[in-house]
């Protein structure tokens, strides 16, 4: 770790001079001691407990995060309680936080560290980084939070606070790293690196900076030079790709409905979903039309097949609204449309591995994990069979 008033090879500070360092270390740690906000990883401090929050927090606000975290403890409380769990009791946990590799990666290091480390997890961050998920900022924040070590850790509200504490604007990772490092605190380091957070996250905003509540306001350049607005610099943004999809909402003579397995790599890895079909995109724009009743439009046509997959019947189909979820790297349209099963066809009696049939009520889904749209798909199925209970009850029985 570069020392108090380093100096990078082309002969510039890395960070504030040795005493002004000290300085600012003392005035962000008094502020933190005061203020820190009770957010429920801040008790019975364990690595473990400590580990699961980083994973929760990674790309989710930590008011999110918090409801989520408390039922994760209750039922995993330990390494072992978790590294026992089946893959399934694990995702069901963690849906609604999204981005559930994090959860299959969390159950993976729990087996690992209970059966490679004895159920401790190591101090060392270079040892860290070597488990599943596990990245540089998540080692150096586990590092210095549950085991003291001397490691800045550096996610995206560190960054800001050091680029416009140092007036930077476009500062590399290494840069911004050496800073972070010249300025920790050696005797409270998992404070320190708390406190950076807590500070990007609640007054060092991205948009609005709330400048005369800092209370490292005196330290920093960029306040002096007017700049704080335009420190760091806008990253340049991705443009989404668009992606619709055809589901096959399946609902059977029994009120009963179909869900398939993910496959167990890839997106939403081992989730369960109404079976259905991304559209191509040069039908895409045919999928979001309406079509009439005498004429099945695309999102039809496509359901009925995927429900050919598991050797089901179609009978007749009725659109349910949209539905539209943001992925990290695209945004998602899901075109759902109930399919009754045909009168009087025969069902399978085997459906393929992977699938099964439900109640369409809400318990029919509790124990499965599902995404936030599949979710939402089945809420529209659940309003629309109990507004028209007629022709589907929700409690079994045949058609009228």
């Amino acid at each position: 770790m570069p020392r108090n008033g380093s100096r990078s090879p082309s002969g510039r500070s890395e960070g504030l001079p040795p005493g002004e360092a000290g300085r600012f270390r003392a005035a962000l740690l008094q502020r933190f001691d005061r203020t820190r906000r009770p957010l429920p990883w801040r008790t019975a401090r364990t690595p473990y407990r400590i580990l699961v929050s980083e994973f929760m927090l990674q790309q989710t606000r930590a008011e999110t995060v918090a409801p989520y975290y408390a039922r994760w403890i209750r039922r995993f409380p330990s390494w072992d309680a978790l590294a026992a769990a089946s893959p399934d009791d694990v995702m069901r946990e963690w849906q609604g936080l999204g981005y559930y590799a994090r959860a299959r990666n969390l159950h993976r290091t729990a087996q690992i560290v209970r059966k490679r480390f004895g159920g401790r997890l190591p101090a060392d961050p270079r040892l860290l980084v070597e488990l599943p998920g596990v990245g540089e900022y998540t080692a150096a924040a586990v590092a210095s939070i549950a085991h003291e070590r001397p490691v800045a850790a550096v996610d995206g509200n560190v960054r800001r606070v050091v680029a416009r504490l140092l007036d930077m604007a476009d500062p590399p990772a290494s840069r911004v790293r050496r800073a972070a490092e010249q300025m920790l605190d050696p005797e409270r380091p998992g404070d320190f690196n708390e406190a950076m957070m807590e500070l990007g996250a609640t007054v060092c905003l991205p948009r609005r900076p709330l400048c005369e509540a800092c209370p490292v306001a005196a330290f920093c350049r960029s306040r002096a030079a007017g700049t704080p607005a335009r420190r760091p610099g806008a990253r340049r943004s991705r443009r989404l790709r668009e992606a619709v999809f055809a589901s096959a909402v399946f609902v059977d003579g029994r009120g009963r409905t179909l869900l398939a397995r993910r496959p167990s790599k890839g997106l939403l890895a081992g989730l369960w979903e109404f079976p259905g079909s991304e559209l191509p995109a040069s039908e895409a724009g045919r999928g979001s039309e309406a079509p009439g009743p005498e004429s099945p439009g695309l999102v039809e046509e496509v359901a009925r097949r995927r429900l050919a997959d598991f050797g089901l019947a179609a009978g007749a189909c009725q659109r349910l609204e949209p539905v539209k979820h943001a992925f990290s790297h695209f945004r998602a349209t899901y075109h759902p449309v109930i399919v009754m099963e045909q009168p009087g066809s025969a069902a399978p009696k085997r459906l393929p591995a992977g699938a099964r049939m439900v109640p369409a009520r809400p318990s029919g889904f509790r124990r499965l994990a599902v995404s936030a749209a599949q979710r939402r798909i089945a809420e529209l199925l659940q309003r629309r069979l109990l507004a028209e209970p007629e022709s589907r009850p929700l409690d079994g029985g045949a058609l009228p």
